[in-house]
């Protein structure tokens, strides 16, 4: 029997590695790789809350561990590597996920003061490191095991502020100090689309490729305000759901994408469509 199209999209008997995996995305992405039929690597900066995301998919039925690592250390990257492939003898796919994301959710509210013209260096450094440089970090490791197997899917998430300029005025609240999505953000997202067409042109002629997916906002309660001047900013009139970016990270993980390399997959509601 012939392929199908169903075939394309199977994870089974693959691996992946999910970087900041116990992150908002990153517990989605972890689990579809799962569903899919994936051995997966919940890998994070925090430990217990990896292992929290591992355990639940391993209650499940799924092929699932936890790694805690630092994106930022190459003896850390490198040990992460080293443990996928000797669990599951192979990389497939890597998910590089974790970063600096200063999100204006409950959770996160007041932390978003700083103007341009007083941004410390020290600041705009430490997220080039993390948002950079740690993904930087993780495709050089990942690459070592996909050019032995000649294979390989790397996944770089990028933002719709890689686009185009934050609105501000999102941020805005009458009566409070002004809040900001500080100027690292736009800087390293931006940053990942010219680090992911590098890796797909620097790779030509072998099959790893390099893709990178754009979220728009997803919802994670944020308050009214926030949720309504967002959701007039984009095609569909709403923020994303936490499971709307799923389709598309298996479609880049899997070989339902084996025609695609250096290009950027976008998933904002229209938001940059106007």
């Amino acid at each position: 029997m012939s392929e199908t199209i169903f075939d394309k999209f199977s994870m089974k008997n693959k691996a992946a590695i999910i970087t900041g995996g116990a992150g908002l995305l990153g517990k989605q992405f972890s689990r579809t790789l799962a569903e899919a039929g994936a051995g997966v690597v919940v890998a994070d900066l925090y430990g217990d809350k990896a292992e929290v995301v591992a355990e639940d998919l391993r209650k499940k039925g799924f092929d699932a561990f936890a790694i805690e690592f630092d994106v930022t250390d190459p003896k850390s990257v490198k040990a992460l590597i080293e443990k996928t492939t000797k669990q599951f003898g192979r990389l497939d796919a890597i998910v590089n996920s974790a970063a600096m994301d200063p999100k204006f959710d409950s959770e996160h509210s007041g932390q978003h003061k700083n103007s341009f013209e007083d941004y410390p260096v020290e600041a705009f450094r430490s997220a080039l490191d993390v948002n950079l440089t740690g993904m930087f970090l993780c495709a050089q490791a990942a690459v070592v095991p996909m050019l032995k197997q000649k294979s390989g899917s790397i996944i770089n998430i990028c933002s719709t502020y890689g686009l185009v300029g934050p609105d501000q005025r999102l941020y805005e609240r009458e009566g409070q100090p002004r809040q900001y999505k500080p100027v690292f953000y736009s800087v390293t997202k931006a940053g990942v689309l010219g680090f992911t067409r590098y890796l797909a042109t620097y790779y030509a002629g072998t099959q790893i490729r390099t893709n990178a997916l754009t979220p728009g906002g997803v919802f994670n309660d944020h308050d009214s305000v926030f949720l309504e001047r967002y959701s007039a900013r984009t095609v569909l009139g709403r923020m994303a759901k936490q499971d709307e970016m799923n389709g598309a990270i298996l479609f880049l993980a899997s070989d339902a994408s084996s025609y695609m390399t250096g290009a950027n997959l976008v998933v904002d509601g229209g938001w940059t469509a106007w």
